[in-house]
């Protein structure tokens, strides 16, 4: 599953990478985004068909929930499913989105815990992690934004850490994710080819209110090929 992920860099650099238009709103770098925060996703406006960045709540509330507090609010849409099941299928079809990552976390299963690592594109590029928004209008006309992150199976570098992944798209993919081009993206859900470093790090990212580039600080035992240990495969 993708739980937890680190957007520091500048929302202007973001907005030039992404090749946005309109305004571009503020958000302050975390290093701790965490689900029910506001987070910056690129997607199609509905009304001018540009790309915009904009703040969208991480838990993807349906546009057809009767309330706003609705039970199940997933961070997280499986690529597997994600074209058929109830809960993600027309924004699958209709918002599509691209979630810029720094950097995500994920925790690996071992000696009766967890250790946390930190994943990035060995080229220190910014990730777009595939994506799904949704619109939920109140009753007095409020509209409430929100998103889920799609996973898939894990690549070999991820693999020893978790038995999934985040999709990640390349720039080529954008336009065909976004909508801007008419093809099935059902292409694009597979695991991440571009190279990876994975690195350990403390358990203070465990904890929402720790923030700051300490989070990614490497323990000074770190490997820099992650040791492969067995996997759940059903997890995530």
């Amino acid at each position: 599953m993708c739980g937890r992920y680190a957007v520091f860099l500048p929302p202007e650099a973001i907005a030039a990478l992404f090749g946005t238009s309109g305004p571009v709103p503020n958000w302050a770098p975390t290093w701790n985004m965490a689900p029910t925060r506001d987070a910056p996703v690129v997607r199609m406006h509905p009304g001018t068909l540009e790309r915009r960045i904009d703040l969208l709540r991480w838990g993807l509330l349906p546009h057809w929930a009767k309330v706003v507090k609705f039970g199940r609010q997933p961070v997280n849409a499986r690529a597997e499913s994600v074209a058929t099941a109830q809960m993600f299928r027309d924004a699958y079809h209709h918002r599509r989105c691209l979630v810029p990552a720094d950097v995500f976390y994920e925790w690996q299963a071992a000696n009766g815990g967890k250790h946390p690592w930190a994943i990035a594109r060995a080229d220190g590029q910014t990730m777009a992690l595939a994506g799904l928004w949704e619109g939920w209008r109140a009753p007095d006309g409020v509209v409430v934004r929100t998103f889920a992150v799609i996973t898939t199976e894990a690549n070999d570098t991820m693999r020893p850490l978790h038995a999934r992944m985040p999709v990640i798209l390349e720039p080529e993919d954008w336009p065909l994710w976004l909508g801007e081009t008419d093809a099935d993206p059902a292409a694009l859900l597979r695991p991440s080819a571009a190279e990876l470093r994975c690195w350990r790090i403390s358990s203070s990212v465990n904890h929402v209110r720790n923030d700051g580039p300490a989070l990614l600080d490497p323990l000074l035992h770190d490997e820099s090929t992650p040791t492969l240990l067995p996997l759940d495969a059903g997890r995530g």
